[in-house]
């Protein structure tokens, strides 16, 4: 597949994280709803100060990758994706996406961020096999991944504890051939 536009999409592009996106970062880390799904630590707020020692240690890693989830038509920062624990050799990585702008969720960007996402990690990356983690409650996004081609492969049992009960994360991947042979990756 010949990439015209790298990183574009029809409705959002990914850029490089910039530290005046801090502030907006900060909010959505401080968004408990936002949290619960974007990560399995506990839902506590992290000031810009923290987040600015995160995107640090990000710029300096060599095995992450964060971009800037941004509309095309006003160019607003609506969430970020990436990848991280990258194992070079294996040629396998984690990937991640939150959006963080509530106005933007279920709206298909999300999709779209994250197939331009994969492309990248696919196309530049040569990476053979792209994996994630699901909490079993989170179905907006189990639907998301199953639609671009990840396949459910295993199962954290009672994983995480959250609001009195105990709930399951899955694990899912898929693979560059997996990924060539659909359709799914089309923008």
């Amino acid at each position: 597949m010949l990439i015209n536009r790298l990183l574009v999409g029809e409705r959002v592009k990914l850029t490089s994280f910039k530290e005046e996106y801090l502030t907006t970062f900060e909010a959505w880390y401080n968004d408990t709803s936002f949290l619960r799904l974007y990560d399995v630590v506990s839902a506590f707020p992290k000031s810009e100060i923290q987040l600015q020692e995160m995107l640090s240690d990000t710029r300096k890693s060599d095995d992450k990758y964060l971009f800037a989830v941004k509309t095309i038509e006003e160019d607003k920062l609506i969430g970020v994706t990436g990848f991280e624990n990258i194992l070079w050799n294996n040629g396998t990585a984690w990937v991640y996406i939150g959006i963080g702008d509530a106005d933007f969720r279920g709206k298909g960007v999300g999709r779209e961020a994250l197939a331009l996402t994969m492309e990248f990690g696919f196309q530049e990356l040569n990476l053979h096999r792209i994996q994630l983690n699901v909490l079993s409650y989170n179905k907006p996004a189990i639907a998301l991944y199953e639609r671009l081609g990840f396949k459910r492969e295993g199962v954290y049992r009672e994983f995480i504890h959250r609001d009195g009960k105990r709930h399951d994360m899955y694990l899912y991947g898929i693979l560059r051939k997996e990924w060539q042979d659909n359709t799914y990756n089309l923008i």
